[in-house]
């Protein structure tokens, strides 16, 4: 019997060597990211580096200044100008204070209560923003005139014997005093405070507040223990979002103050504008800079919200 020989199998197909994928756009998100890098560069580094080195040089406009590495002009800025930094201080943490206190009720009627009226209110916030700053600031020399009617409510309400013994205002009237200024911040800026607190809260979900009063949580309860806790990145947003520009603002001191309302922002426009001594006005910017950032670092981290920064 003939042995059966099994065909031999045929040879595996030969596939060529699988490529790894290129990676395609592995650059396009720097490529993205570049305008804006160049934008921080151009108008943000350069002039930073070239303002720290304007406080450090000495000499005169004559003469021209020279880089000589001059410290002592912070030291001399800070010891001459320190009534200024904190009165900027007071004023700008007053104005955010009243920011809160008339931001977030408003900010909770748009979120939880205005329903279809929604849309117009916050038309209604942003409105301001179509009129220039400077219009707006000189429309409160009108309604805080020593003859309007917001100043003889105030007498009559006897308002201003309180704010006199603070030392807010000064006899009958309100312009030239820090109650005008801080008026003017509180207005300028609140829809700073509105806006990131509206967000805020437009982000709680109705159904904690249905289980809060299912657990017999009276409304005070569920504000104190439910709202307020969430909207906290709100708060803290709009806080920042409104004392920094308020503590380096000079057109409310200008226009609604007087010589004993001088913020810090007054005294750096005058030193660049009017005086022209470049390295204070220089090192006055670089110092209210840098306490602006260790408040709002401290502020940040004492809040809880770190995630923020």
């Amino acid at each position: 019997m003939a042995a059966v020989t099994e065909a031999p199998a045929p040879p595996a197909p030969t596939t060529p060597a699988t490529k790894p994928p290129r990676r395609r756009g592995r650059f396009t998100p720097y490529w993205l990211l570049l305008p804006g890098i160049l934008w921080l560069l151009v108008f943000f580094a350069l002039p930073m580096i070239y303002q720290g080195s304007t406080s450090v040089q000495t000499g005169s406009l004559e003469q021209g200044y020279k880089v000589t590495w001059h410290f002592a002009t912070y030291w001399d800025a800070l010891s001459t100008y320190w009534p200024q930094f904190l009165r900027s201080v007071l004023y700008a943490a007053a104005a955010t204070l009243l920011c809160l206190v008339l931001g977030y009720p408003l900010a909770y009627l748009i979120a939880f209560r205005a329903g279809r009226w929604r849309n117009l209110v916050m038309i209604l916030v942003i409105a301001p923003f179509f009129t220039s700053f400077l219009i707006r600031t000189l429309a409160w020399k009108t309604i805080l005139a020593d003859n309007g009617p917001v100043v003889g409510a105030l007498n009559t309400l006897h308002v201003l014997d309180v704010t006199n013994w603070l030392g807010w205002t000064a006899g009958d009237r309100v312009l030239a005093t820090p109650l005008a200024v801080v008026c003017g911040l509180t207005y300028n800026f609140l829809p700073f405070m509105i806006l990131p607190l509206y967000t805020s809260l437009e982000r709680i979900d109705g159904r904690l507040h249905e289980a809060a009063g299912d657990l017999y949580a009276t409304p005070f309860t569920t504000f104190r223990k439910v709202t307020f806790p969430l909207s906290m990145p709100g708060v803290v947003s709009g806080t920042l979002l409104t004392f920094i520009p308020a503590a380096g603002d000079y057109v409310n001191a200008d226009l609604l103050g007087s010589t004993d309302t001088r913020m810090v922002g007054n005294v750096i426009q005058t030193q660049f504008l009017r005086i022209l001594d470049y390295p204070t006005a220089a090192a006055l910017s670089f110092i209210l800079m840098a306490a602006i950032l260790a408040m709002v670092t401290f502020y940040i981290r004492r809040s809880g919200t770190e995630d923020l920064v």
